[in-house]
């Protein structure tokens, strides 16, 4: 890994249900667009679940992720190789957070 240790999070208003936000970041093909503009692989299931582990790319840059937790209203991925830490989402009726360290 490159560079030193950073963090960050954020929490948007979205006019949608926790439903709906769940399944899109849940969901392989609506997951995607999260990750955009990174390329998602494509060996997924079509609903993430708990040991998954899966891969992007940002560029050059590869990132694995390991699904550590999924739940009604949280997602949190563990990252390796080209970031080293876990991204967390969180969501609920109205509101999606991300964290990244």
């Amino acid at each position: 890994m490159l560079g030193t240790f950073q963090q960050s999070q954020v929490r948007i208003e979205v006019e949608a249900p926790q439903n709906l936000i769940r399944d899109s970041l849940l969901k392989y093909e609506q997951l995607r667009q999260w990750l955009w503009p990174g390329r998602l692989s494509a060996d997924l299931p079509e609903v993430l679940h708990p040991g998954i582990t899966f891969t992007t790319w940002l560029g050059p840059v590869t990132i694995q992720h390991q699904t550590e937790v999924v739940d009604d209203n949280c997602l949190r991925l563990i990252l390796s190789q080209g970031i080293d830490g876990f991204h967390e989402w969180y969501w609920g009726d109205g509101w999606v957070q991300s964290r990244l360290e």
